[in-house]
């Protein structure tokens, strides 16, 4: 049995969830909606504001399946009631960050200035000048574009230059040796 498929989903009090027949399942919160249609193998019953997940079998693709889809409607849960949020922080002498309307301007040694334009529902923002926060309800799309901006210039490890997650330890390397 699946460690994380059998644990129960709580549904806090401010929270809708509700099951379609095609296992689309559809969550209303403060913060917004979200919706995601599951396998039809797995099942989603909903019972006293718990939110549980049952497979019909133990094939691979079931067990696979089972902690999966229990994961996704308690991250939609979260998302909906909490939101999430992903930082971002820049190292490296004279990279910057900067809000330019929805924009996010980044000049972090590149000869022009990187634009990102986020998706509709995630919002950036920018606290101090070398640090990003990426917020909204949905945690794939909020960490799909915190992996984009890191991608723009990831961290290498002579100097430990480029955008990285905050907290996030750099392995450094020894440069050259003279003779």
């Amino acid at each position: 049995m699946s460690r994380v498929g059998k644990l129960p989903v709580e549904i806090p009090s401010d929270v809708t969830l509700t099951v379609a027949e095609d296992n689309t399942v559809t969550v209303k919160g403060p913060k917004g909606e979200l919706s995601r249609t599951f396998n039809s193998d797995i099942k989603v019953e909903l019972e006293d504001n718990v939110a549980t997940v049952t497979r019909p079998s133990d094939a691979k693709e079931h067990r696979a399946l089972h902690g999966t889809t229990r994961a996704l409607i308690a991250n939609m849960v979260e998302g909906v009631s909490k939101g999430f949020q992903r930082n971002l922080e820049l190292v490296g002498v004279g990279y910057r960050a900067q809000k330019q309307g929805t924009k996010l301007v980044l000049n972090v040694g590149y000869s022009h200035p990187v634009e990102i334009e986020p998706e509709q529902g995630i919002e950036i923002e920018v606290p101090a000048n070398t640090k990003i926060s990426i917020k909204g309800i949905d945690k794939e799309r909020v960490g799909a574009l915190a992996a984009n901006i890191r991608a723009v210039r990831s961290p290498e490890p002579y100097k430990g230059k480029g955008i990285r997650y905050e907290g996030e330890y750099v392995r450094r390397k020894e440069g050259k040796t003279g003779k």
